[in-house]
């Protein structure tokens, strides 16, 4: 019987996919605050059950499933829809003509308020493999549904999204 060689320590794992975790966090709930507290959350359960994750999926995916689920959580016991804050703050500033600065910058802004009208279900396709950039296979196993659910969920979150962009897109 091969030997299963044990878990890195998980102040490593946590260490590696913090920015990550927190990026998914800030896209689904809009917030940076309840963004790192959703985080502290997500290394708080994920800690807990450290020492039972059997490996089954990288720890990647599992971490980003326990984010996922602590931020639904969080949409869940919202009383009303919250509007995503402005998230461009990785996006570096485009130095140029002024007038296309604040066609960038209102794009974004309608990007965002697009996300937060979507359901949470859609959101998080769209966020994952979107924003995040996860392959199809990936998101799909971090949301915990088949590829073909998956694909479903991320073909009608960009159609809500495409549909409230296009105003904007084509005045």
């Amino acid at each position: 019987m091969p030997h299963k060689p044990p878990h890195p320590p998980f102040r490593e794992v946590a260490e590696k996919h913090l920015d990550f975790v927190y990026q998914i966090c800030l896209r689904m709930l809009g917030d940076p605050t309840e963004a790192e507290d959703a985080a502290q959350e997500t290394f708080l359960s994920a800690l807990r059950a450290w020492k039972t994750f059997r490996g089954q999926a990288q720890v990647s995916t599992w971490l980003y499933r326990i984010a996922v689920n602590a931020c639904l959580q969080r949409l869940r016991r919202r009383q009303r829809e919250q509007w995503l804050s402005d998230a461009g703050q990785d996006i570096p500033t485009w130095q140029g003509d002024p007038q296309r600065a604040v066609e960038r910058s209102e794009l974004l802004r309608r990007i965002q308020e697009g996300l937060a009208r979507l359901p949470p279900h859609l959101r998080v396709a769209v966020v994952l493999r979107d924003v995040q950039g996860l392959s199809t296979e990936e998101a799909s196993k971090i949301v915990g549904v088949s590829l073909p659910a998956f694909k479903a969920r991320l073909h009608r979150g960009r159609v809500l999204l495409r549909q409230f962009l296009e105003p904007f897109l084509h005045p």
